[in-house]
C-alpha cells in the first residue's frame, strides 16, 4: 500500500485558485499534480464553503480593535483618578503632620 500525499493548505489554496479562476481546467490541474479530480473538488467545495470566514475574521479584528481602544482609555482614565488620589492623599498625609497630628 503507497504512501498518503499530504498537501500545504497553501498548495491547497493555488490548486483551487487555478481552477476558480479559469487559469487551468481541473483535468490540466490534476494530471499535472496527479491529483484525483474528487480531491480537487473536495477543496474547492471547502474553499468556497469557508471563504466568508475571511470577511468574519476582519469584523472580528475590527471588534478586537475597538476592544483594545476602549480598554486602553480605561486604563488611561483609571491611571489619572489612581494619580490624583496619591496627590489628595500625601496633601491630607502632610497637612496632618504639619498640624501636629501625628499618628
Amino acid at each position: 500500500m503507497g504512501k498518503r500525499r499530504t498537501f500545504s493548505p497553501e498548495f491547497k489554496a493555488r490548486v483551487v485558485l487555478d481552477v476558480l479562476s479559469g487559469a487551468r481546467t481541473p483535468a490540466e490541474v490534476c494530471r499535472e499534480h496527479r491529483l484525483s479530480p474528487q480531491l480537487v473538488n473536495t477543496w474547492k467545495r471547502h474553499f468556497l464553503d469557508n471563504a466568508v470566514t475571511v470577511f468574519e475574521r476582519e469584523s472580528a479584528e475590527r471588534a478586537e480593535a475597538q476592544l483594545v481602544a476602549e480598554l486602553e482609555r480605561m486604563v488611561g482614565r483609571l491611571t489619572m483618578q489612581l494619580e490624583i488620589a496619591k496627590k489628595a492623599s500625601d496633601s491630607l498625609a502632610s497637612h496632618r503632620l504639619g498640624n501636629g497630628n501625628s499618628q
